[in-house]
């Protein structure tokens, strides 16, 4: 048995002044005179012994009304040991824009929420977490209307995460009875999320009436002298589709319409002719119904960017005239002893292409270059002096060149993790066509990472590790003497992405919820700031500024698909587009009903008010406050029954 107020069970000690009445209670004795006593004896013995058990029935009705009505007043109750603690339910609801799909009773999350608030009990406390959004501590009023306010994000945690939070929010409670609920449709999920969960916690799984969805996965171009080729890569999950109509669209005129068929679970190119314009606002967009709607369109946006600025030093070299053309890159050589120095803050990349020494002059120049978030390549000489070169390099890090190694090598090892080949290699390279060198210099260093690596895995090509800007090194000469690296098709994407690394070109497209990195051609003046905007929201993201450049940053903004304009002040500076994450248009489930199977702490349900329903159930408690206040009744009851009726 339990107390919800256990205090009133002090004042049982008030069970001694009934006690201490019957014991001490005075008595008047009236003299009769009477001829013969002798004739009352028996008599008076008889009545004395009746009236000491009336005395005693009406002292055990009278403690047992006492302790009635003070056990009364304690309320107590028969339960969980539990259930002493104070009750909160953790609320995980997943408002992924995978939810958006129509299950039996209309939209999933719509739904959920529906079934939440009628259900839920209304006396409890609540934590409510949403992949966007956290409330701690609020009242089932405050769930209602947070729950009814609920809308769809394109952020998507992982699952992994969201037990890690739990469990933490879980830990800071005391005495506290905490239940956790989560509500998902477990897409991209998978079992190994669970192992290693030990809270017990309730799973939903939301289920969608149907598996059957077309979505556009991607675009890019491919240029033409007069016009550009727009490649659309659409998607097929399910059965095969006939006639689907896809359009086109320059903002909100229309571009061009056209309609495909699609076979079972494939991938359809679409292509699209769009004359070179200034700038195309692109918008394609699917018109069919299927599990997911906000995968039928996407943005797009054409412009003519800035052409970036290439500086060589060196020997002039027709390779590189070929990888830097004149519609993406203002390529210019100087030769050693003819430096432009007045060129060199205006560039966005300077390559040292096999120079026999640097100049005192020429490395102040470069070093204030790298500060100013330039990149700079460093390609050494067969006839270096590996001094000046170490001077440069000692000035941003620890690396240094040793001696000249003259030892033929192969060059067979490329980094492919490495961010500078994301994209190049659509597949693992295999019987790749090696180049070799014949002669090379070790490098000496702690804080470079390795892009390209010779058969016995020392550098042949590092990107040094510094705060500002980059600095990219060769260990050998590349000239046609010394390798065979000029004949190699791996020459084309390095030094093609030495330009494009170096200032961060306006991409067709960028995704939500992923950290973009976005370099805009503008000068500005102290404490002057970019901001992004559209029709119905304004932030301002991270933003660094150089000498030519502003670098932003963007990541948890925006959070809706579509164009978004880069504004100093008012003044529109470019327009970019933003896409929903691809992967919620995958229709890959978890099945929920195997967690039970391996992991006993997982309870899973079918409904919303299932789970609700085995809660209140197992926080019910069993009153007895009623029982005792009937016993009191019966007690008082009892001592009028007594003093009324029973005569000694």
């Amino acid at each position: 048995m339990q107390f919800k107020n256990p205090e009133i069970l002090y004042f049982l000690w008030l069970l001694i002044i009934p006690i201490l009445v019957h014991l001490f209670q005075l008595q008047k004795f009236v003299k009769v005179p009477f001829t013969n006593v002798a004739f009352l004896q028996k008599i008076i013995q008889d009545s004395r012994k009746s009236s000491r058990l009336k005395k005693w029935l009406i002292l055990a009705t009278r403690m047992l009304l006492l302790s009635a009505i003070l056990f009364t007043f304690s309320q107590p109750f028969f339960s969980d040991e539990k259930n002493t603690k104070s009750e909160k339910i953790i609320l995980y609801i997943d408002n992924s824009l995978s939810t958006q799909a129509k299950g039996e009773k209309g939209f999933l999350l719509q739904n959920a929420a529906k079934e939440i608030i009628e259900n839920a009990p209304q006396s409890t406390t609540y934590s409510l977490l949403t992949n966007n959004e956290f409330y701690d501590d609020i009242s089932f009023s405050e769930l209602k209307k947070l729950v009814l306010e609920l809308d769809y994000s394109s952020k998507k945690p992982s699952l992994a995460s969201v037990l890690l939070k739990i469990d933490a929010l879980s830990k800071k409670q005391i005495n506290t009875l905490n239940e956790t609920i989560l509500i998902s449709d477990f897409q991209n999920t998978y079992n190994n999320v669970f192992t290693n969960v030990t809270p017990p916690f309730s799973v939903i799984k939301l289920f969608e009436s149907q598996k059957n969805n077309i979505s556009i996965d991607s675009v890019f171009t491919s240029n033409s002298l007069d016009e550009t080729t727009l490649h659309v890569i659409v998607k097929n999950q399910g059965a095969s589709k006939k006639n689907v109509p896809i359009a086109l669209y320059n903002e909100k005129e229309l571009s061009s319409k056209q309609s495909f068929s699609i076979e079972e679970n494939a991938t359809k190119t679409i292509l699209f002719s769009i004359q070179k314009k200034k700038e195309f606002k692109g918008k394609i967009n699917i018109t069919f119904s299927d599990t997911f709607s906000f995968d039928n369109s996407f943005y797009f946006i054409l412009k003519n960017d800035k052409k970036i600025d290439v500086l060589t030093i060196g020997n002039e070299t027709d390779f590189m005239l070929k990888i830097y053309t004149k519609d993406e890159f203002n390529f210019i050589q100087n030769l050693p002893e003819n430096i432009n120095y007045n060129l060199l803050p205006k560039q966005d990349v300077l390559i040292l292409y096999e120079i026999e020494k640097i100049s005192e002059i020429l490395s102040k120049s470069i070093q204030d270059f790298i500060s100013k978030s330039g990149s700079v390549v460093i390609v050494p000489n067969p006839n270096s002096d590996i001094n000046s070169y170490n001077q440069l390099l000692q000035k941003f890090s620890s690396s240094t060149f040793s001696s000249k190694n003259i030892d033929s090598l192969k060059i067979t090892n490329i980094n492919e993790n490495h961010p500078f080949f994301k994209n190049v290699f659509s597949k693992k390279v295999e019987n790749f066509q090696y180049p070799t060198v014949n002669h090379f210099y070790e490098i000496n260093s702690k804080n470079d990472s390795k892009m390209v690596t010779f058969e016995n895995n020392s550098s042949f090509l590092s990107q040094i590790n510094i705060p500002s800007g980059a600095l990219y090194v060769f260990t050998s000469a590349i000239d046609k003497k010394n390798s065979s690296f000029q004949n190699s098709p791996l020459i084309v994407p390095i030094f093609y992405n030495f330009g494009k690394f170096s200032f961060l070109q306006s991409q067709l497209h960028y995704y939500l919820d992923e950290e973009n990195k976005i370099d805009v051609d503008i000068q500005l003046q102290k404490d002057e700031i970019l901001e992004i905007s559209n029709a119905t929201s304004t932030f301002i993201p991270i933003q660094q500024t150089f000498q030519n450049k502003v670098t932003l940053t963007t990541n948890q903004n925006p959070t809706e698909a579509g164009f978004y304009t880069i504004k100093k002040n008012d003044e529109i500076i470019k327009t970019i587009a933003f896409n929903n994450p691809k992967e919620e248009s995958l229709l890959q489930f978890l099945d929920v009903a195997q967690l039970e199977k391996t992991n006993p702490n997982i309870t899973v349900s079918d409904t919303v008010s299932s789970v609700f329903k085995n809660i209140k159930k197992k926080n019910e408690v069993q009153s007895l406050w009623k029982w005792f206040l009937a016993l009191a009744i019966v007690s008082l009851f009892l001592e009028i029954l007594i003093l009324k009726f029973y005569k000694p």
